[in-house]
């Protein structure tokens, strides 16, 4: 059963704004320096592309010339997109991003472009009017044709990062600008090196995102805002779904494969895939939910963590809806997957006596729990999920105070492996419904023992169930919320997140 909500999808392909040069979530779309050629750019809202043409002498010495779409953005930001130039022409060519002071041709810039010939640089310019630094004092990566290509302000300093696809980001540049002013002009930016040739180049799963300051305490400032995006986990490419501007997480695929399901102050909602109108759906008197709401294997029930009035608790009700049944009784208890059988669910919880966390499995008709792991002080365990055969429990544990990783086990606590050995933090383990595929987020190192905040830069990667290498398929600005449930589309080529960014104003 769902009750109809008259709240509308903010989805980028549906953004509008009042400026007639607008395109996609550029509000400004201008040629900088007055080039012989004039540039243009076009935007494609079904698959969120944009396509961007420009000419100009360079974007170098004390004067630039090039096409620019942009936005004002004050105060700290991450911008992050895909790159590629069509067709072969001038080596020296340029695409990536910008932050200028200004539209004057003349103005403090600073920038992370691609070159034609595969050169990856962090370029800038000090001063209004003065030259930009030379290539021997800049910073240069290699001639790797880099995709994605992240600008970052913190402060005064700018950072520029790059990345091939399935890579983590490298640090290209970091400059610290003490003349450009606190509200810049940042966006995606052309130029062919040639006045006489008019360049092109697509650009996707375009971000602009405007991090929490460090200090930032969402119990008294508020939750900032997120988008719901999917994604194909083959070839890269993210859609933006739904956009509010505070807090919802942990999307679900339904069975179906044309909903999404998502909690959102306390309840949980539907939304088409494509984005449209949400719908809540009807969990009775459970109205205090946490992101812990998994799908069953055979789509017929839902489990969720509710607080009850004594802390969060299992239930599960059915698919369509109704008054839910509990599992649990003794709280804190967090769940997190179901059995293949059905019949069974699994979850962390603490226990009397206990100061850490541990996995447990029950049936979801009563009865003993079972608990499948021995942490002990500085430990953690979470994420419990089960392979679609059955054969593994998988989840993220640390050991001895150490990093966050993936490991798996048998039903019955048994033959603990684990399976990532890296310097990052990984958490929730998810496994796609053939069975061959896992994916998870991963935290940067330096993040408080055992946490899993919600406003960090994250990764999304995916590795073989079978072993083999972890490959990066998402970089973005999330972490708690963002992927805690399974969102694997039924035909295990998509997945669904949750992505953040600061309230709009």
């Amino acid at each position: 059963m769902k009750i109809k909500i008259l709240i509308l999808c903010f989805c980028i392909s549906q953004i509008t704004f009042a400026q007639q040069n607008t395109v996609g979530i550029f509000e400004n779309n201008v040629d900088i320096g007055n080039p012989k050629k004039a540039g243009s750019a076009s935007y494609d809202e079904e698959t969120q592309t944009y396509t961007i043409n420009g000419a100009g002498y360079n974007i170098w010495g004390q004067r630039d010339e090039h096409r620019y779409l942009y936005n004002k953005l004050e105060g700290d930001f991450i911008v992050t997109a895909n790159f590629e130039f069509e067709g072969d022409n001038e080596i020296h060519r340029k695409i990536g991003w910008m932050a200028r002071a200004s539209e004057e041709d003349n103005a403090v810039m600073v920038g992370g472009f691609l070159h034609g010939d595969g050169l990856t640089a962090g370029q800038w310019r000090e001063r209004k009017g003065a030259d930009m630094q030379n290539p021997q004092d800049d910073v240069w990566a290699e001639k790797r044709f880099y995709e994605i290509i992240q600008l970052e302000r913190r402060g005064d300093t700018f950072i520029v990062r790059a990345a091939q696809r399935g890579e983590p980001l490298e640090e290209i540049s970091s400059k610290k600008l003490e003349y450009m002013p606190d509200e810049v002009l940042a966006g995606i930016v052309i130029g062919s090196h040639d006045e006489d040739v008019v360049e092109t180049a697509k650009v996707w799963n375009v971000r602009i995102d405007q991090p929490v300051a460090e200090d930032y305490d969402p119990s008294t400032e508020g939750w900032i805002g997120a988008r719901m995006e999917t994604m194909n986990v083959f070839n890269g490419k993210r859609k933006v779904v739904f956009e509010k501007d505070s807090r919802f997480e942990a999307p679900n695929w339904m069975p179906d494969g044309d909903e999404l399901l998502f909690n959102m102050d306390g309840l949980l909602y539907t939304i088409p895939v494509e984005g449209g109108q949400i719908e809540q759906l009807d969990t009775g008197f459970a109205d205090d939910l946490n992101n812990d709401h998994v799908i069953s294997f055979n789509g017929k029930k839902i489990g969720i963590s509710h607080n009850d009035g004594n802390g969060s608790n299992v239930f599960v009700l059915p698919i369509e809806g109704g008054t839910p049944t509990a599992v649990t009784r003794e709280a804190p208890s967090y769940l997190h997957g179901w059995a293949a059988n059905n019949k069974e669910v699994v979850y962390v919880a603490t226990r009397e006596g206990n100061e850490t966390y541990d996995i447990y499995r029950k049936s979801i008709k009563g009865g003993a729990e079972v608990k499948l792991t021995d942490t002990q002080k500085r430990e953690h365990v979470d994420g419990p999920e089960y392979s679609p055969d059955g054969k593994y429990i998988y989840y993220n544990g640390s050991k001895n105070g150490g990093t966050m990783q993936l490991w798996r086990m048998k039903p019955d606590g048994s033959q603990k492996e684990q399976l990532t050995f890296d310097e990052y933090n990984d958490w929730f383990p998810h496994i796609s419904p053939d069975g061959k595929w896992i994916a998870f987020i991963s935290f940067k190192p330096d993040i408080e023992l055992n946490s899993h905040p919600s406003y960090k830069q994250v990764m999304l990667r995916l590795m073989p169930t079978s072993g083999g290498a972890s490959r990066v398929i998402a970089h973005l600005y999330g972490g708690q919320g963002t992927i805690n449930v399974n969102s694997w589309s039924p035909d295990s080529k998509n997945i669904a997140f949750v992505s953040n960014s600061a309230k709009k104003e």
